[in-house]
C-alpha cells in the first residue's frame, strides 16, 4: 500500500512537469512520514542544475531528508551532506531568491545541533522578513507564512510582523 501511495505522489507530480506550488505543497508534508518524503524525493529525481534553482534546492531538501530515514549513520550524514551541497549550490547561484533561503532556513532549523548546520538562521531570517513583503507570488507567501507562523527560530514579534504583511 506504501509503495502504491509512493508510486501515485510520484507520477501525479511527475506529470505536472514539476509545477512549482505542487512541489511546495508536496515539500511541506514531506517530513511528516517517510513514505512521503520518498515520495518527495523520487519526484525530483530527474531534476538536475540544469533546471530552476527553486527545483534543485527542493531536491536538496528531499534528499536531506530521505537521509533521516537511512539506516547507517554512514547513509544519514552522506545523504544530508548531498542535500545540503544542493541548496547551497542554489544559493550561491542565485543569492536574493528569497524561496531559497526559506528552504535552508527550513533544513537549518530542523537539523540536529551535531550535524554543525545552523550558521545562517539568522542570515535567512533577516533575509526572509525584509523580502516578504516583495514575494509576488501569492501561494509562496503563503506558504512561507505558515511556516514563520509555525518556526521556533522566528520571535512573537517578527511573527506579528508577518500577520499584518
Amino acid at each position: 500500500m506504501k509503495l502504491l501511495i509512493l508510486l501515485i505522489t510520484a507520477i501525479s507530480l511527475s506529470l505536472q512537469s514539476l509545477n512549482l506550488d505542487a512541489v511546495r505543497d508536496a515539500y511541506k508534508i514531506a517530513a511528516q512520514d517517510k513514505t512521503k518524503t520518498e515520495a518527495f524525493n523520487a519526484s525530483l529525481a530527474t531534476v538536475t542544475k540544469k533546471d530552476k534553482v527553486e527545483l534543485v534546492a527542493y531536491k536538496g531538501a528531499a534528499i536531506a531528508l530521505v537521509a533521516k530515514h537511512a539506516k547507517t549513520l554512514k547513509g544519514k550524514k552522506e545523504g544530508f551532506v548531498e542535500g545540503v551541497t544542493l541548496v547551497e549550490y542554489t544559493i550561491t547561484e542565485s543569492p536574493n531568491n528569497v524561496e531559497l533561503r526559506f528552504i535552508r532556513i527550513g533544513i537549518q532549523e530542523n537539523t540536529p545541533k551535531l550535524l554543525k548546520y545552523k550558521g545562517n538562521i539568522e542570515e535567512d531570517k533577516r533575509f526572509i522578513l525584509k523580502q516578504f513583503s516583495s514575494i509576488k507570488s501569492s501561494a509562496l507567501k503563503k506558504h512561507i507564512k505558515d511556516y514563520i507562523l509555525q518556526s521556533k527560530a522566528f520571535t512573537d514579534e517578527e511573527k506579528s510582523l508577518i500577520l499584518d504583511s
